[in-house]
């Protein structure tokens, strides 16, 4: 059974969907790869509890490595993916070909860009710590106005 909520934060709205009371979705509210609205399910907001008190603790600047269990729906290699963001500690950054080559495929820099903007959880899976091998900011389905705030903030240098 799927179902949904929206909590606010430092970027807006945010939508967060759950699988059979498994948090699969975090969604700001502009987002390039939004899935559809109906897949989302009813909206319910009794099962968030525990990612609504995680983001809030790492929004106010408590938190830095998220401890929820997820459900990323995806093929292996994007699932692949998915694990090596959320192994880049807060506050770091990694290129699309450092993950391509943890992901032992140093080749797949663009299929590893490919599966980062198709993460389905957004900020707790942080594909925001992804940048390009000269160090610029490059793509982030959120915008890279939010993707520049997200990586200030864990680096220091703003606060929300």
């Amino acid at each position: 059974m799927r179902c949904h909520t929206v909590v606010d934060s430092p970027y807006g709205p945010l939508t967060l969907a759950a699988a059979d009371g498994i948090l699969c979705g975090l969604y700001l509210s502009v987002r390039r790869h939004s899935p559809l609205r109906e897949i989302f399910g009813a909206y319910n907001d009794t099962v968030f509890g525990e990612a609504e008190e995680q983001l809030a603790a790492y929004f106010a600047g408590e938190l830095k490595e998220f401890t929820l269990e997820l459900r990323l729906d995806g093929t292996p290699f994007q699932r692949g993916v998915w694990e090596q963001l959320r192994r880049i500690p807060y506050g770091e950054t990694r290129s699309y070909g450092e993950l391509a080559e943890a992901l032992g495929n140093p080749k797949a820099s663009r299929a590893v860009g490919l599966a980062n903007g198709r993460n389905p959880i957004s900020i707790i899976v942080p594909c925001h710590r992804v940048i390009g091998a000269n160090g610029s900011l490059t793509g982030y389905g959120g915008g890279l106005e939010h993707k520049r705030r997200l990586l200030d903030f864990e680096q220091g240098a703003a606060l929300f």
